[in-house]
């Protein structure tokens, strides 16, 4: 099945299985949802994500996680930049998503990266998503 918007597939398939409190997710892989899942998982907001060697296309599996009461510890997504409307940011223009408690993703011309990231950087790009 094709998909118009990966990434937010990706942000959805997500959004649901935190709804529902599913352990971990499938999705396919690509080169900019392995970095997704890497800053997902450097910011705390997953446990882990594998990459497994599947047919026809490699998959990405997600292991989600929760606090007591299985609490997700991603509470919102949001795709900001869509296929219809892309967002791009200035170095000085890099949001801070929700006060510091979220994060926003960028994609810039150095790779994938958190909003603060770039902001100490000093670089600019498209404006992916925000996760809190």
């Amino acid at each position: 099945m094709t998909v118009s918007d990966p990434i937010a597939d990706m942000l959805t398939r997500v959004r649901n299985a935190t709804a529902v409190r599913h352990e971990s997710i499938q999705v396919p892989s690509s080169k900019i949802k392995l970095a997704i899942a890497k800053l997902l998982k450097e910011e705390g907001f997953i446990t882990d994500y594998e990459l497994m060697k599947t047919q026809p296309q490699d998959t990405i599996r997600v292991r989600l996680k929760y606090y007591d009461r299985r609490q997700p510890a991603i509470t919102g997504l949001k795709r900001v930049s869509k296929l219809g409307l892309r967002v791009y940011v200035d170095k000085s223009e890099v949001p801070r998503s929700f006060g510091g408690l979220g994060i926003a993703i960028v994609s810039t011309s150095q790779g994938v990266m958190t909003g603060r990231e770039a902001w100490q950087r000093g670089i600019g790009g498209e404006l992916l998503c925000y996760v809190w």
